[in-house]
């Protein structure tokens, strides 16, 4: 039975880091109706800068819980400054052009940052350090959860909900959710749309940034290569739960989170991927738009 709640906890923090991922995906799609390949690479970007960050200040001798808190701020602060470039060279100068054109500008974008990323640092994987506290009532619970899972599954909640509470009842999220219905409307109402889609942009990358800097922690390493295969993983959960849906990227994060560890725990560890993506393929063939996607009809 312990073995079996080790899996259900695993399986559940890899949902949260796949969830803080995917809304960046889901929130992007609902705005402007295009997918941002470059997420993943933001979601590196907000690792790396953890790092260094990290590496400064602890040189210093600075407390653990400062260090912490100055390395959030500043990897989410630098993932968000990233997030609003890609949109700006990336997306906005081909706002009208046809819908392949900003797809593959921004593929382009996450290969650019990908190996820029390998110049700058280097291909093999760098320890990361644990910054986050060992808390001694976890210790009779160790074996079947963690401090750092406990850590990860309680930041991705609150993530979860304060973007929910904002996209519910503040002015910039009722922007975002006209913006997201009809963008031409929302400009005649007054409503800056580029700058409502830039601020999309920054929060899916903050977010992303957060998920970065939880999980290295919580593997103690990171390389270049890590945005892809997350990136590919939230793109899937966000298609699994329905693309374009907030509530949809986290219960197909959560899904996807909890297939893999399953599968590997009790199949092997080398079908971990085949088990998620034919997962994906059965939700698809019955539910093509996802499990809270809405179906619709796109207009000639």
């Amino acid at each position: 039975m312990d073995y079996f709640f080790e899996l259900l906890f695993s399986g559940l923090t890899r949902g949260s880091i796949y969830a803080l991922i995917a809304l960046g995906y889901t929130m992007v799609y609902g705005i402007i109706g295009l997918i941002n390949f470059a997420h993943g690479e933001i979601y590196m970007i907000g690792a790396f800068t953890a790092l260094v960050v990290s590496s400064v200040l602890s040189i210093y001798g600075l407390p653990l819980l400062a260090i912490l808190v100055l390395t959030v701020l500043a990897a989410t602060v630098w993932a968000a400054a990233y997030g609003f470039t890609v949109e700006r060279l990336a997306y906005r100068p081909l706002r009208n052009a046809p819908r392949l054109s900003p797809l593959i500008s921004a593929i382009g974008m996450s290969i650019f940052l990908q190996n820029f990323v390998l110049l700058a640092q280097t291909s093999d994987f760098q320890p990361f350090p644990n910054l986050i506290p060992q808390f001694a009532f976890m210790e009779p619970y160790a074996a079947i959860i963690g401090s750092t899972d406990l850590i990860i599954l309680t930041v991705a909640a609150l993530m979860m909900i304060l973007l929910t509470l904002t996209i519910k009842y503040t002015r910039t999220g009722q922007a975002m959710r006209a913006t997201a219905q009809d963008q031409k409307m929302a400009l005649l109402v007054g409503i800056n749309v580029d700058k409502i889609i830039s601020i999309t942009f920054i929060i899916g990358s903050a977010l992303a940034a957060i998920g970065g800097l939880l999980i290295a922690s919580h593997i103690g390493q990171i390389n270049c290569s890590i945005g892809f295969i997350a990136g590919i993983k939230a793109f899937t959960a966000a298609v699994l739960g329905g693309i374009g849906s907030i509530p949809g990227a986290v219960l197909g994060s959560f899904i996807l989170g909890l297939t893999e560890a399953f599968a590997t725990g009790y199949v092997s560890s080398d079908y971990e991927d085949v088990f998620a993506f034919a997962l994906l393929v059965l939700i698809l063939i019955f539910r093509p738009a996802g499990l809270l996607g809405k179906a619709t009809i796109e207009k000639v």
